[in-house]
């Protein structure tokens, strides 16, 4: 049985995990029945699982320390019109109190 290539790096070394196909050498899963995903497009999900897009609203999950302050970012504050970016820290937005803010997706949840 051939296995399809990965659709994120076009991979030809990929194996079947229960219902899922993995790939070793970027770490996508997919189930199969997925679209090929567009070089050009990338999807950030928060802590749930759910798809955030530009403008959304979020909850931070968990108490976050600011680099190079002494303050902290409490669990539930609100950040409205968030912007998403390509990297590590995802998230683009301002914060009230706080000023501009890279967050992480997966210390978000979308309301």
């Amino acid at each position: 049985m051939k296995l399809p290539n990965c659709p994120k790096c076009n991979s030809e070394y990929t194996y079947e995990d229960g219902g899922l196909f993995v790939c070793p050498v970027c770490a996508h899963e997919w189930t199969g029945r997925e679209e090929q995903i567009e070089d050009d497009t990338f999807v950030v999900k928060d802590s749930n699982g759910n798809s955030l897009t530009d403008g959304d609203t979020v909850t931070i999950i968990k108490d976050l320390k600011v680099k190079g302050s002494s303050s902290t970012l409490k669990i539930g504050t609100k950040v409205k019109n968030i912007r998403l970016v390509e990297g590590d820290h995802n998230i683009d937005c301002k914060i009230d109190g706080f000023g501009a803010m890279k967050l992480k997706s997966e210390f978000v949840k979308k309301i």
